[in-house]
């Protein structure tokens, strides 16, 4: 029998009632998990079997960045567990797996109190992104392992007869001096005892798993091939299908139906207003198909480039004032600012797992595999196209780590053509069609002003930025809602500087963007650690002093990044970046870490900047895995390395022209700089570590190439032209 917290009345003669408090009740722990024969369950994360296997649900979306292997280890540091016993399996769509940082980064807050309060109830928050997947789950998985711990090392201490507290736990034992007894031995009568209301949570430093660089739990499988992504869904009698999308705004107007059926293998065409698909017997054939069709659609006429509605935006739009300390305009009436005007055009995610999903009807049940970074807003989409089914929903892992599988775009026409064909059917969008609706980052402009103040410190600073919500805008549409217009975290997030500078003030301008925009990883901290790193160190040649040391000298509240910018400086070996220097230094505080970057960087000779080398030191609190921290940092350098290098999209109708893989300038092994992470210890509450690599790395390079050139680059990707 399950109890829960809430109390029970029971009645008793003439109306009397008497309430009793569920304390006084035997509890056990209820979950939500499928045990298999031989295992138990311990709440909503930990399965333990009788061979002594310890399979942790996960609830975050293994995108690359190892949290298949980051969550678990926090599971079994807790428990006391032996690695090479433990397994992990993604958590149901059941539960309490919700991410407890969506309300504290104000993902939610366009959509009002009951909105809000109705997806949060729905589970729809259970969502991987903004680098949060260690900071929303730390705390909660340690409290589950604790309570599992103690309800082990209570089964024990009974058989020995002995304290609880003459017991401890280590390799998948519980431990009595030289007796012990295997976690597997415990599991069954461990899970009938009533859990305890506080554990104690590990206070011991002694043979602990956290911190320690342990083996990806993901690795062999991706390394043997046994790893199954979406696009490796293979059903009986399933068909393949391609598809072409309308552009937003547009519609289909127009195809060939006869030239479809002369193509061999074909077994359903579909044409809808926003969409044509066709399913064959192969994904070549109905691409093939696809192409002869010849399809049409209408849009809206946009240029090739959105800069000019950004730049009429920061000049002409009505801001609202989203940051104030002090008085910025009185601190510098009667002076004359330093300005700058900094640009970030919206980028692309160019990740090599097309958009894709399939789908199987069996009477009134359907079921969905898809990579998907949101998977209970994707099961209510699949939920909403399906009219009434039965929907079951497999969150498949994600191949795309860049966050382009936070939506759910291909899922309702998958499961239009499943329904209409009879069979099952795989949608994969063509690599070009994956760019044409590929959801960018939003993009921003940001006019920087400063007053310098004695000694060159900056007294006052002012940003009025033009930007759009790509975060935002993929929730709402998620959720079924409108676009949103309006900004709020989501999009002003990295838009406070970390200095202590008396007077700022932050305005902002909405930009009626012609396109979707979406999640990007490290967005939009990048965007503006890019425009304050770069500003920072305009103001700092400007007064004539050395970047780090005036950067040093405004960070009196911000220790943390401070000491950052100082190991960074001392592991490269700083040389100042004075005039005829090739170094170049940025500090970002973000994600609840920090890092300090100094990069190494020149123009080459097809004049493009060539970053050298990356020395980097990150304070990110409690590091679970420090294999990992440091391998998400090193690869999001190298992903924003490629993205600062990648000219922008030309735009067609509202939609990013595709560009073939094979003539995108992505950054190749040979490219690759020397790259060197030091991790700085700290006690602190975890950090998200994703997107700091991101965040850091344009203005370190930009900076240094001032330094070297005295080319000041002020727009993202970077234009030397």
């Amino acid at each position: 029998m399950k109890f829960d917290r809430r109390t029970l009345l029971i009645g008793g003669g003439a109306g009397v009632g008497l309430v009793v408090g569920y304390a006084l009740w035997p509890r056990q722990l209820g979950s939500d998990l499928s045990p298999r024969t031989a295992e138990q369950t311990f709440g909503n994360f930990i399965k333990i079997a009788r061979d002594g296997r310890v399979t942790i649900a996960v609830p975050q979306a293994e995108t690359g960045q190892g949290v298949w292997t980051a969550l678990p280890q926090i599971v079994a540091d807790e428990l006391g567990a032996a690695w090479e016993t433990v397994a992990v399996e993604p958590a149901p769509l059941t539960g309490d797996y919700a991410n407890a940082m969506a309300r504290e980064e104000g993902w939610l807050e366009h959509f009002g109190r009951f909105r809000t309060w109705r997806i949060e109830s729905s589970g729809a928050m259970r969502i991987t992104a903004g680098s949060t997947s260690i900071r929303a789950f730390e705390q909660a998985l340690r409290h589950s392992a604790a309570i599992a711990r103690a309800m082990l090392v209570g089964a024990a201490a009974d058989r020995w007869n002995i304290t609880e507290a003459e017991c401890e736990t280590a390799d998948g034992y519980v431990i009595n001096g030289v007796r012990t007894f295997s976690f597997g031995e415990l599991a069954e009568e461990s899970a009938s005892r009533t859990p305890p209301r506080t554990p104690r949570l590990k206070q011991t430093s002694k043979g602990r798993l956290v911190g320690q660089p342990l083996q990806r739990l993901d690795a062999p499988a991706k390394v043997n091939g046994k790893m199954r992504f979406g696009g490796d869904v293979r059903l009986p009698g399933m068909l393949f299908a391609s598809a072409r999308l309308a552009p937003p705004g547009g519609r289909l107007v127009s195809h060939s139906t006869d030239a479809v059926r002369r193509v061999a293998g074909v077994r359903h065409l579909a044409a809808k207003d926003q969409w044509i698909a066709v399913a064959a017997d192969s994904w070549w054939t109905a691409e093939r198909a696809l192409k002869a069709a010849g399809p049409e659609f209408t849009g809206p006429r946009t240029g090739p480039d959105v800069r000019p509605l950004f730049e009429d935006a920061l000049a002409n739009g009505n801001a609202h004032q989203w940051f104030a300390r002090g008085d910025y305009d009185s601190a510098v009436r009667g002076s004359h600012p330093l300005a700058a005007t900094y640009w970030a055009a919206p980028s692309q995610h160019l990740g090599l797992e097309p958009l894709t999903a399939t789908a199987q009807f069996t009477g009134n049940r359907l079921e969905v595999w898809a990579p998907t970074q949101a998977p209970e807003f994707a099961r209510q989409i699949a939920e909403r196209a399906a009219a009434g089914a039965d929907v079951t929903l497999y969150p498949m892992p994600v191949g795309a780590p860049a966050g382009r599988a936070l939506d759910a775009d291909v899922i309702p026409i998958v499961i239009a053509l499943a329904r209409d064909s009879g069979r099952p059917v795989q949608l994969s969008l063509s690599q070009s069609a994956s760019q044409n609706h590929d959801r960018p980052s939003a993009g921003a402009m940001a006019k920087l002003m400063a007053l310098p103040g004695e000694g060159g410190i900056t007294a006052a600073w002012k940003m009025r930025v033009a930007t759009a919500d790509g975060l935002g805008s993929t929730l709402a549409a998620l959720a079924g809602e409108e676009p949103v217009e309006s900004l709020g975290r989501t999009a002003l997030d990295g838009s406070v500087l970390p200095y202590s500078i008396p007077d700022v003030a932050i305005d902002a301008v909405r930009v009626a963007i012609p396109f979707k925009a979406g999640y990007m990883r490290g967005s939009p901290d990048r965007e503006f650690c890019f425009f304050t790193e770069s500003f920072v160190d305009e103001l700092a040649h400007a007064a004539g002093m050395e970047p780090l040391a005036f950067r040093m000298s405004m960070l009196g509240g911000n220790p943390r990044l401070a000491r950052c910018l100082q190991f960074a400086a001392q592991l490269a070996q700083w040389d100042g970046g004075g005039r005829g220097s090739t170094m170049g230094i940025a500090g970002c505080s973000a994600f609840g870490s920090h890092i300090g970057l100094v990069a190494v960087a020149t123009i080459g000779e097809d004049q493009r900047v060539k970053a050298h080398k990356l020395v980097a030191a990150a304070d990110c609190g409690r590091v679970v895995n420090v294999g990992l921290a440091t391998q998400q940092i090193e690869a999001g350098l190298v992903w924003a390395l490629t993205q600062a290098n990648l000219a922008s999209p030309e735009w067609v109708s509202g939609m990013p022209r595709a560009r073939p893989l094979g003539n995108i300038p992505l950054t190749r092994v040979g490219d690759v700089p020397e790259i060197a992470v030091q991790l700085l210890p700290n006690d602190s509450a975890p950090g998200g570590i994703s997107g700091l690599g991101p965040a850091v790395l344009a203005p370190a390079v930009a900076n240094a190439i001032y330094a070297g050139t005295g080319r000041r680059l002020r727009t993202l990707p970077f234009e030397l032209s």
